[in-house]
């Protein structure tokens, strides 16, 4: 369930790391900040518009808004016709698209590094030049509706996981679908759209960054040009809204037709966007590792434990975001193997954080887990689009790219002790939520039961 991006198990190496290449700042006058790197492995360039607004922007009664205006960024602008802008892309052998997450709406191409003025030419067309069109409207949300329905509500385990963060959170925004509720999305208005796409998508409130065989005065020069007369917007920050204090589990269960049974814990913790003192720097990346130590890969704890080990377990994993806008959680996540209850898989987890409170990891065990680390970041290099993607996350949720140039630093700096001060910090029964899916008979039509075709 949770992908570990940063922590992946592919063996040991060294614990070093070249110097990350140069990032290349520019702002335009305007405010739009210009991010560029240079890779001159192949003669590739990515381009990725990030605005900073997502789901965690917004309130109830719009939740899915963003997601929907995404889509409707492809919809047409003043000049370009509906699935023009996918055209013209296609046609010039290009890929491209879009995605949307909690605190940030990014858009990117993938281009012949001499066809980058039309990415720029595109993208400056449709931050400030989009036509709402009442059908095209009406047709996008409900393929969002269509996309909810398959990816979520006829998901068992997508379906809990929904309920359950939900019910992590009560006041803070990130308790909401990114994909929007039901109820929303059916009575989303255009105007609700529009005001989104007034109030966000500006100069001074996005983030190009272009990574891949270009010169970075030449790539400045084109934003300048594309970019460049776009006017700039009054951006208000959202109404700050924390979560209020949790002072005792909580727990949900939830009742469907599904195959199997699944579970899910999760504890309240800092992320880095909030870390006001080098302490509270120090307990991020020490979680950080936290999560890597349970589910590093398949030599992690519990793939090796509770997987193939106890076979308590068909799946467990863990994860954590340090990067996110807001705080969130420490997940635990799984499912039972044949022979074996949701509580028996609770009770296994349980005895894992325990572990990690009573018992320091060792330091053959956090060396191996530390190489992981590096290697991960070796190998995340040789992805041109992923090397634009840290940028642009760091970049949007406002910590700055440099923290890049941080990570390992911080990584092998994590002691013990300090795995041990966060383990029992943090994850505490007060601050824990724990959701399990009970799976319901899955009712078919049997032959009898069909209606008579004569």
């Amino acid at each position: 369930m949770f992908a570990r991006i940063l922590l992946l198990a592919i063996g040991l190496v060294p614990i070093t790391l070249a110097a990350a290449p140069q990032v290349h700042e520019f702002t335009l006058d305007n405010g739009l900040r210009l991010l560029v790197q240079e890779d001159h492995r192949a003669p590739v360039v990515v381009s990725q518009v990030w605005y900073k607004v997502g789901s965690s922007y917004e309130h109830d009664g719009i939740t899915g808004v963003s997601h929907v205006l995404e889509h409707m960024m492809f919809k047409g602008t003043e000049k370009l016709a509906p699935g023009e802008f996918s055209r013209r892309i296609a046609e010039l052998g290009g890929r491209e698209n879009a995605f949307t997450g909690r605190d940030y709406t990014a858009y990117f191409q993938t281009l012949e590094r001499s066809l980058l003025e039309t990415a720029f030419e595109l993208e400056a067309e449709r931050m400030r030049h989009l036509v709402l069109d009442p059908e095209e409207f009406a047709k996008e949300v409900r393929v969002v509706m269509e996309e909810r329905r398959l990816r979520t509500e006829d998901n068992p385990q997508s379906l809990t996981w929904e309920r359950f963060n939900a019910t992590a959170f009560l006041t803070s925004p990130v308790r909401n679908p990114v994909i929007g509720w039901m109820d929303d999305l059916q009575n989303l208005r255009l105007a609700d759209l529009e005001t989104w796409y007034r109030q966000w998508y500006a100069p001074n409130n996005a983030t190009l960054v272009v990574v891949g065989d270009v010169d970075p005065e030449e790539v400045h020069a084109l934003a300048r040009k594309h970019f460049g007369p776009l006017a700039p917007s009054e951006i208000v920050p959202p109404k700050p809204r924390p979560e209020i204090v949790q002072q005792g589990s909580r727990r949900l269960t939830v009742r469907l037709p599904a195959e199997l049974p699944y579970l899910v814990m999760g504890y309240k913790v800092p992320v880095l966007t909030g870390a006001d003192s080098p302490e509270r720097v120090d307990e991020v990346y020490a979680l950080e590792v936290l999560a890597g130590i349970l589910d590093g890969g398949n030599s992690a704890r519990l793939a090796r434990e509770l997987v193939r080990g106890e076979s308590i377990a068909a799946h467990a994993g863990s994860g954590y975001g340090l990067h996110d806008r807001l705080p969130g959680l420490f997940l635990l996540d799984g499912t039972p193997a044949n022979g074996h209850t949701i509580a028996d898989l609770e009770q296994a987890l349980r005895a894992q954080v325990k572990r990690l409170k009573e018992e320091p990891v060792t330091v053959e065990e956090l060396a191996r887990i530390k190489a992981q680390v590096v290697a991960g970041k070796v190998y995340e290099r040789d992805s041109v689009f992923y090397q634009a993607m840290q940028v642009g996350i760091l970049e949007t949720v406002g910590l700055g790219w440099d923290k890049l140039d941080e990570y390992v630093e911080r990584v092998n700096a994590v002691t013990p002790e300090q795995l041990q001060e966060v383990a029992r910090k943090y994850l505490v029964d007060d601050t824990l939520t724990v959701a399990e899916l009970e799976p319901l008979p899955i009712v078919t039509e049997t032959a009898e039961e069909k209606p008579d075709a004569s």
